[in-house]
């Protein structure tokens, strides 16, 4: 029988926010760009959440936090869904459980005496265990005919096998009267502390059904800490009496007062509340104010109910000062075999008057039989301007469909179908491509004669325009096959040689396009041989590492015949990673041809005190210019330009240093003989206790290859540092330096103690169009400690200091 896994749990407080994972659903490539063999759209699977995730901002509902969904080559963001727990293994261990009904107790004590009338009398350092329960006190009067007992205090009441963990539950009385059981009965003077987070103060405590039921009367309850110099607490609950069921774990305050600094806040005939230990409950989440230019003063109430144990729902109205009226929901359900999440929005507002706009977000992922995985998503929205103006997502392409994969050590199956949406201004949804199909099969394997690694692969693609025009509304579909085959030996004086073959076929159907043929067929066959020298030193503890490789390759010329509409390849990389590449095209419609020779040496030095610092340079020669590089200017004549398109490329030079103190930069360059650079991209990384910098500054230089009339410069950057204890602060920033205007910019601050944490940010958005507008926001979020599980956030917890 299956066993079906429970979702992701959120705590049902109103104080904790659910922590979700992504699950990344494959979307198709901008232009019909159709999966690639490097990886590019291939699903990104790990632990740490269901799929590997990027840097880029989420596709999320405004009700939850921000975390690292993935973004795809093609600009679109993965819709997300819970994660779900792995099923358990077939072996499992149980605890010995509490002794049996009628098991005797163990007294320990300095003086134990027996009167004439049957009472037991225990005074001086008591400790008694019975049943799981250990108690602590000074003095304890036991009478054997009624089985209660007389306590003197001070009284410790506790249960050891709990400890550490969120049932804990602890004790402290001055005085009790207690049943047989040791749980049950009355306590003075007693203090009740739940899972070490919400303690309980009353004049009298009553328990009952076997501990599970306790009643105070005349009650303060904080999870702030107390010092005896100062008690008065940062916030504190007054009630008239408070009772918890352990077993449903709930408190209920009957006529409470809530307290700040010592002055009433708010006053309420009743109020129910989850205690520490609960992860998930149907009840209100905590409240989110935000202020925006557009909307003006808001409120998010968001109100969470659990649907059994592997479905929820939550629904947020959001109203905003006479602006806007929006209802958001979000449902997540897990499966015995997979988990699906959908969150959505209506809103009617005064931005766009009479006008009832909204979105849905969905994702779902499946395991199938022998390994196979079913994902689906949805993406639709009224417009870009809704996702910005209620902070949704920053997606300006969305994509919707189904994918299927199945990856193994020696072999991969994906295939995907989907729909594209396109949000851009400048991409007029009729003239991009809407429905795209992809299919790939893949396999590796060693030849037994040949020895090395062979591959092959198949792939299929299609896609459609709307559009029935020609050329701008054309459509393709293509078929291709691709052999390869690679072997390495290591030669006399530790070279490393290399040699590979591959044959790559293609054929392509187009339609509505004059400019090509209708039916093109072509065969790239491709040798490579290659030579790698690494020499290493080693002298002082330091270690320096010097690699030259050089690479030859061959493939016949393309010729006109042979030519195709790039759908795939128009943004072409030219870096470390792929300096060594038979083809740097990252689709197939475009590729490598002629006869090359890829030259480059790298340096790294390795230091004992923990940093090492490296160095890669290299360069690109051909017989003749490349026509695949090259674009055509209005005479049809080709121009070539780019960092590849000549004879020789520009020159790499890339730069990483790595240190022990958690800083990390990279730096890659392209340049011409002249020192004109035409791509700078660098990178820094800082990450040690209390800091967390990530930030990128990135010159593209203007090209018609690759359709970029104007220069790029543009610097981005995200950080979070430790002001002080309890005090976390976060920035986050785009400047477009060719339009010399900041695109982005937030900045927010946090502050965590053992009771409250506090979040406020602020954000501008500096976009403008026919459609967008700038908009300045402000969010606070206040979310109480010691009511149901909570995450812990980044930094350090500021502690109130108690003087001794």
């Amino acid at each position: 029988m299956a066993r079906k896994r429970r979702a992701d749990r959120q705590g049902g407080t109103g104080m904790a926010r659910a922590a979700l994972l992504a699950a990344a659903l494959v979307p198709g490539m901008a232009l019909g760009q159709s999966l690639t063999s490097d990886g590019q759209t291939l699903p990104l699977y790990g632990q740490d959440g269901d799929f590997v995730q990027g840097a880029a901002g989420p596709a999320l509902a405004p009700t939850a936090g921000a975390d690292d969904n993935a973004r795809f080559a093609d600009g679109t963001e993965a819709s997300r869904a819970p994660a779900v727990a792995q099923a358990p293994g077939s072996v499992r261990i149980a605890d010995s459980g509490a002794a049996p009904e009628g098991s005797p107790a163990t007294l320990l004590a300095d003086q134990v005496s027996l009167g004439a009338d049957k009472k037991l009398v225990a005074s001086g350092g008591v400790v008694i265990w019975y049943r799981g329960s250990r108690l602590v006190a000074s003095r304890v009067v036991y009478d054997s005919d009624t089985g209660a007992a007389t306590i003197e205090g001070p009284i410790h009441l506790t249960q050891p096998a709990r400890a550490g963990t969120p049932e804990e539950t602890i004790l402290i009385a001055d005085s009790a009267q207690l049943e047989p059981n040791l749980q049950d009965g009355i306590l003075q003077g007693a203090r009740l502390v739940l899972a070490r987070e919400m303690q309980l103060a009353a004049r009298e405590l009553r328990r009952s059904e076997n501990g599970a039921v306790t009643r105070l009367d005349n009650v303060v309850a904080s999870s702030c800490q107390i010092c005896a110099e100062d008690p008065v607490p940062l916030w504190e609950i007054r009630a008239r009496r408070v009772t918890h069921d352990a077993r449903t774990r709930q408190l209920h305050f009957d006529q409470p007062q809530l307290r700040a600094f010592g002055l009433p806040v708010a006053v309420l005939p009743w109020l129910t509340a989850p205690d520490p230990t609960v992860e998930r409950m149907t009840g209100f989440l905590r409240p989110q104010f935000r202020t925006t230019s557009g909307l003006g003063f808001g409120i998010k109430l968001p109100y969470f109910v659990t649907l059994g144990d592997h479905a929820d729902v939550t629904l947020t109205p959001y109203v905003a000062a006479s602006r806007t009226r929006t209802l958001e929901l979000r449902y997540r359900q897990a499966f015995s075999n997979g988990a699906m999440e959908w969150n959505g929005a209506v809103s009617r507002d005064d931005l766009e008057k009479g006008e009832t706009r909204g979105y849905l977000f969905g994702a779902a992922r499946f395991e199938l039989p022998r390994g196979y995985m079913l994902g689906m998503q949805i993406q639709m929205a009224s417009n870009r301007a809704y996702l910005l103006d209620y902070d949704i997502s920053d997606a300006d392409r969305l994509w919707s469909g189904l994918t299927l994969d199945r990856v193994r050590r020696d072999r991969m199956v994906m295939a995907r179908i989907g729909n594209y949406e396109s949000l851009r201004d400048d991409e007029p949804d009729e003239f991009t491509p809407s429905v795209v199909a992809d299919a790939l099969w893949k396999r590796r394997w060693s030849p037994a004669r040949l020895g090395g690694i062979a591959s092959l692969e198949w792939s299929l693609h299609a896609h459609r325009r709307s559009s029935g025009l020609d050329v701008v509304g054309r459509d393709m579909a293509r078929g291709s096959v691709s052999l390869d085959w690679q072997r390495t030996e290591i030669l006399p004086g530790g070279v490393l040689g290399t040699v590979e073959a591959e044959v790559a076929a293609d054929v392509y159907r187009i339609n509505q396009d004059s400019d090509y043929e209708d039916w093109v067929a072509r065969a790239d066959p491709t040798l490579a041989a290659e030579l790698r020298w690494p020499l290493a030193r080693h002298a002082g503890g330091v270690t320096h590492v010097i690699e030259p490789v050089a690479q030859l390759i061959w493939s016949p010329e393309r010729t006109r015949e042979d030519d195709v509409p790039n759908e795939d390849s128009r943004l072409i990389e030219f870096d470390e990673g792929n300096l060594f590449s038979l083809n740097r095209f990252p689709g197939w419609d475009a590729r490598e041809s002629g006869f090359r020779a890829n030259l480059g040496v790298s340096w790294t030095r390795i230091d004992p005190a923990g940093w090492s610092i490296g160095l890669t340079a290299g360069r690109v020669f051909r017989s003749e210019p490349d026509p695949a590089f090259a674009y055509l200017d209005e005479g049809g004549n080709p121009v070539f330009t780019g960092p590849q398109g000549k004879k020789r490329s520009d020159w790499l030079l890339s730069a990483t240093y790595q240190g022990a103190n958690g800083l990390a930069l990279v730096n890659r360059a392209l340049f011409d003989d002249s020192l004109s650079i035409s791509r700078n991209e660098l990178r820094l990384g800082w990450l040690k206790p209390g800091l967390q910098v990530s930030a990128g500054y990135l010159w593209l230089d203007s090209d018609e290859s690759e359709n970029r009339v104007d220069d790029v410069s543009e610097l981005t950057m995200a950080g979070g540092w430790q002001i002080r204890d309890g005090w976390w602060a976060t920035t986050e920033t785009r400047y477009d330096f060719t339009a010399d205007r900041a695109q982005k910019a937030q900045l927010g601050l946090e502050y965590r103690n053992e009771c409250v944490t506090v979040e406020m940010s602020v954000q501008r958005r500096f976009t403008s169009s026919d459609e967008l507008r700038p908009d300045t926001s402000f969010d606070l979020g206040i979310r109480l400690g010691g009511f149901g599980q909570q995450k812990a956030g980044p930094g350090t917890v500021a502690r109130r200091a108690c003087l001794r």
